[in-house]
């Protein structure tokens, strides 16, 4: 069958960037490696690296110019007017931009100094860190982890179409490094027409499992997708997240309606507008809906309860050609003896239990399990097990 007629949902932009050398250009790459200027990238940066060669970032094929940028920034649109919530920018010092030269390759190395990519550098140009902030992050508090970030890093940033040297097995999670060609094949395979997205930074709870199958009632499949790049320091590991997640698929979901993978970009807690680009990376891993709970990439109280969920009225549905499927906060109800929401639960505020991250993170530092309201058994061992050991 021909493979136009059997993807579920085009990517964005219509095509699937497709970033990573060869085997003879990554030759050609290496052999040029000592005679190329040098940028060291940040962990972020690095997983921007990875995401756009993957194809995660579709439409981009490498860092945004200005005209972009520009536009991004202030219209959640690239120049060619379509929808990008989130600018993926390369930044470096005004010392280290200097050095360098418009319409020459860059070699990129990892936060270690190994050479990871190359970097065709089409522009560098200054920006206003404060423009930035407050369009992205509706602040320009550096007590925001995303504006902290901005605020910290380089003044200059470079552009440029990007090339990843190889796609190496990741460290952690070899299993579960599904990219989005192989997404979407998989999503083929299993005939799955439409596809639900689910991103998390946090192990999963009762509220998560309850939203993520009322989802499922209504695909074919369900697309777990953690994210494990760059985290603020007080969120839980990586790896105990995922083993989380192993916890919950064996025991408590179908295991032929769910398909596991992680995501490799990082965080930016950009609320609102991260819910967009959440949205948009999903799609370009052929999901056709996308899972918008309470306070999305929200941090402290920086956004609405629910303003990811408004942002997406901001667009024609045709543009971003991915559903949105908006869930209220989810609790346990004690009059039903149920996972509910305001829209199915009788109950009164009183009569209902749910707690936050961080009553439930100080409950695990103090050796306490959170109650099977808010946590599977299992899940909640391993979280206190993994905090015990901190």
């Amino acid at each position: 069958m021909n493979q136009k007629t059997e993807e579920i949902i085009a990517p964005h932009g219509g095509h699937l960037v497709q970033r990573v050398a060869t085997p003879e250009e990554k030759q050609e790459f290496l052999d040029q490696a000592e005679r190329l200027p040098r940028v060291r990238l940040s962990e972020r940066s690095l997983s921007d690296l990875v995401t756009i060669a993957i194809g995660g970032f579709s439409p981009l094929a490498g860092f945004m110019d200005s005209d972009d940028y520009e536009s991004v920034v202030r219209e959640m649109r690239l120049a060619n007017g379509l929808p990008w919530s989130i600018p993926i920018t390369l930044p470096v010092s005004e010392e280290i931009a200097d050095t360098l030269t418009e319409g020459k390759w860059v070699r990129l190395d990892d936060p270690n100094g190994r050479f990871v990519g190359v970097l065709e550098l089409t522009q560098k140009y200054s920006y206003n860190k404060a423009h930035e902030a407050i369009n992205v992050y509706r602040t320009d508090d550096t007590n925001h982890p995303g504006v902290k970030a901005l605020y910290e890093q380089g003044s200059m940033y470079l552009a440029g179409p990007v090339w990843l040297l190889e796609r190496e097995p990741h460290p952690q999670f070899p299993d579960y490094q599904i990219d989005p060609a192989e997404s979407r094949r998989l999503f083929r395979e299993r005939g799955w027409k439409t596809i639900v997205g689910f991103q998390t930074r946090n192990p999963i709870h009762r509220a998560h499992e309850y939203i993520q199958k009322c989802a499922l009632e209504v695909v074919d499949g369900l697309f777990l997708h953690p994210l494990v790049g760059v985290t603020k320091s007080d969120d839980i590991p990586a790896d105990v997240r995922m083993r989380c997640y192993e916890i919950m698929i064996d025991k408590y979901f179908p295991k032929d309606r769910v398909i596991m993978a992680i995501n490799p970009a990082s965080m930016r807690y950009a609320g609102p507008r991260e819910a967009i680009f959440h949205a948009l990376v999903r799609k370009n891993y052929g999901c056709t809906h996308f899972i918008v709970g309470r306070d999305h990439a929200g941090v402290g109280d920086y956004y609405g309860t629910f303003d990811a969920q408004k942002i997406f009225d901001e667009f024609d549905p045709q543009e971003l050609g991915i559903t949105p499927m908006r869930f209220e906060h989810a609790f346990y109800c004690t009059i039903t003896k149920q996972m509910a929401t305001v829209k199915t639960s009788p109950s009164t505020p009183e009569q209902r239990i749910h707690f936050s991250g961080t009553k439930v993170r100080e409950m695990l530092r103090r050796g306490e399990l959170p109650p099977p309201e808010f946590s599977r058994p299992e899940v909640a061992a391993e979280l206190a097990s993994a905090m015990q050991q901190k």
